[in-house]
């Protein structure tokens, strides 16, 4: 058979120059990382400053057990990294699955919280955590730390699961109920978690709303265990779906005859992203906007193909919630502001760009 060349669509930038683009974007965004990391890590109002960074990190390598190293090794390994840890990969997971989701929908305007998964995630979360006392209580005492991303990942996983059934038809997925589907069940799950925060008492409505705002305080090691499963999942298989990505960028049926299983590569690639999606919501609540703006800005630069638009994203998502949560902690410091509020400070004004662009019509670029 003879090799067909896939072509994306036409761009006033030069292919090469969009590549190098491209390579440049992704070790910006390394770079990026590791200045957000170190920052994070030297911000706070415990006294851990950039200054003092080094001691501590010498504190945690030899074990000392001076009462200034062991204060300086709590704050660096207990706090803050894991805290910088967890932002990293709810960014990269939420930047990935917007851009797998635009990707399939071949809309910029698209995101996992556009299809109900985020919806799904956050219903089932909310669920235990308003009915963690008494009918989910089996469940957080049996799952433990766990028991809130296991169910957050169940909930996107079981509307993912509804919204195949209901697009499926004749053994194809149509797109476009696909997406009013999605509009229409997270509408009823979004319904259904303010009946859950309107029967709660008042410390728990207290904790659901500042969960729903977003929020990387009280991360933990457990939390961190608590996404990486789900988050590395994601990540890992990035290089399965480029070229099932790129193809879509046609049309399904012109990745039909490159060769592509366009059926099989929709399922996984929106069971993966309910998946990451469940696992973000459960450990950081809900942040919208990443899966928007991320993708979008790589596109910006260095074009529409996937084999620079994700990893270019889980590297922005990741740098971009970890810079939100470091302003969040020192806008207001020593208190700090759910992360939620950066983002749609920084995010909404983005998306009204997008639809402002395209004249609020959602079809394919």
């Amino acid at each position: 058979m003879a090799t067909q060349t896939l072509r994306l669509p036409h761009t006033n930038v030069s292919r090469l120059d969009r590549h190098a683009l491209g390579r440049r974007l992704v070790w910006a965004g390394w770079v990026a990382l590791v200045l957000a990391a170190i920052t994070s890590v030297s911000v706070g109002p415990t006294g851990l400053t950039l200054s003092s960074l080094p001691q501590a990190i010498s504190a945690a390598l030899s074990g000392s057990d001076s009462a200034a190293d062991a204060y300086a090794r709590l704050v660096l390994l207990e706090v803050r990294l894991p805290r910088m840890i967890l932002g990293a990969f709810v960014g990269a997971s939420l930047g990935v699955a917007g851009a797998m989701m635009q990707g399939l929908f071949r809309n910029p305007l698209a995101d996992p919280g556009l299809i109900g998964v985020s919806s799904g995630a956050a219903l089932a979360a909310v669920a235990t955590i308003a009915l963690g006392s008494s009918f989910a209580g089996p469940w957080v005492r049996t799952l433990g730390a766990w028991a809130l991303p296991v169910a957050a990942f169940l909930g996107g996983f079981a509307t993912t699961m509804m919204l195949m059934l209901i697009a499926r038809r004749h053994g194809t997925t149509a797109i476009a109920t696909l997406l009013l589907a999605g509009i229409a069940l997270a509408a009823i799950a979004g319904a259904l978690t303010g009946l859950l925060a309107y029967v709660t008492d008042d410390r728990e409505l207290r904790d659901l709303t500042l969960w729903s705002m977003g929020s990387l305080a009280g991360a933990s090691w457990q939390k961190v265990l608590g996404i990486v499963p789900f988050a590395l999942l994601l990540l890992l298989a990035i290089p399965r779906f480029i070229r099932a990505l790129n193809g879509l960028l046609l049309g399904e049926a012109e990745a039909f005859y490159l060769g592509i299983e366009v059926e099989r590569a929709k399922l996984w690639i929106v069971t993966l992203t309910a998946a990451a999606v469940g696992a973000a919501v459960a450990v950081a609540g809900t942040i919208g906007f990443v899966g928007i703006v991320v993708p979008h800005l790589v596109r910006l630069i260095a074009g529409p193909d996937h084999r620079i638009v994700l990893p270019g994203s889980a590297l922005l998502g990741a740098v971009l919630v970890v810079v939100a949560d470091v302003v969040a902690r020192m806008i207001v410091a020593p208190a700090e502001l759910p992360i939620g509020i950066i983002m749609a400070i920084v995010g909404a004004p983005v998306f009204l760009h997008l639809v402002i662009k395209r004249g609020g019509v959602m079809s394919a670029p």
